[in-house]
């Protein structure tokens, strides 16, 4: 069982919505550092939060955030766009890609020694959308997608290294980004409790509100999940 308490906990997009939301709930469980990666400075900063630099497609600017670290036990990838979009424009689908599914992997590839030596663990903020597009959001839902496969891919690859590597599958949360959308919401603050009670009881698969957790068996006991537990196994037997 993982626990947050006196963990060191690296937050990207940590300025609002979930991103703020995560970082309150690591300070209430007990953090010892919590790391708040933004691109521009944060406005009402909690101050025992610490404020880093962080574009997550600035190559440069990761590495730096890197030497501002030191020791990492938990990395959340919280950091990410969506635009409407109808895919007729190859720039946005691009863009998405950009931010949601490379810069995820290049963050995770840059801290994996940090984590590789604390045998932490890597949270990745993804979306129910990475299972079935949302019309009106289809990069986005595209990019989730491929961020989904990455993370289970990770998954296997790094379980040798004693990093385990966790799925986010959200559904729709009051943020800025679905501020147009009439439905029903989860809270932040709900789905970010939700979020670490799931890292501390080590569950892959985590669905953190009503709307997703609606979801939850169905997957875990579905073919999906059963073909990726084979494939997992196989490429064990490889190694």
């Amino acid at each position: 069982m993982t626990t947050i308490a006196d963990k060191a906990v690296l937050i990207t997009g940590g300025n609002r919505g979930i991103g703020r939301a995560l970082v309150a709930e690591a300070l209430s469980r007990g953090a010892a550092r919590v790391y708040v990666g933004t691109r521009k400075p944060i406005a009402d900063a909690d101050s025992r939060a610490t404020p880093v630099s962080l574009d997550v497609t600035d190559r440069s600017e990761i590495q730096r955030a890197i030497g501002s670290i030191g020791a990492l036990d938990i990395l959340i990838n919280n950091a990410g766009i969506a635009l409407y979009d109808d895919l007729t424009d190859r720039a946005t689908l691009q863009h998405h890609l950009e931010v949601n599914l490379f810069g995820m992997y290049d963050v995770i590839q840059a801290f994996l020694p940090l984590l590789s030596q604390s045998r932490g663990a890597v949270v990745n903020n993804l979306s129910v959308n990475a299972l079935a597009p949302l019309p009106v959001i289809e990069a986005y839902s595209m990019s989730k997608a491929a961020a989904f496969s990455l993370t289970q891919s990770l998954r296997t690859l790094l379980a040798e290294r004693g990093v385990t590597v966790h799925a986010v599958l959200t559904g729709i949360v009051d943020t800025d980004m679905t501020r147009g959308l009439d439905a029903p919401k989860a809270s932040p603050a709900d789905v970010a409790r939700a979020i670490f009670d799931g890292v501390e009881n080590d569950e892959e698969d985590i669905f953190p509100d009503a709307m997703s957790g609606s979801m939850a068996q169905g997957w875990r006991s579905g073919p999906a999940k059963a073909l990726e537990r084979q494939y997992a196994a196989l490429a064990a037997s490889l190694r």
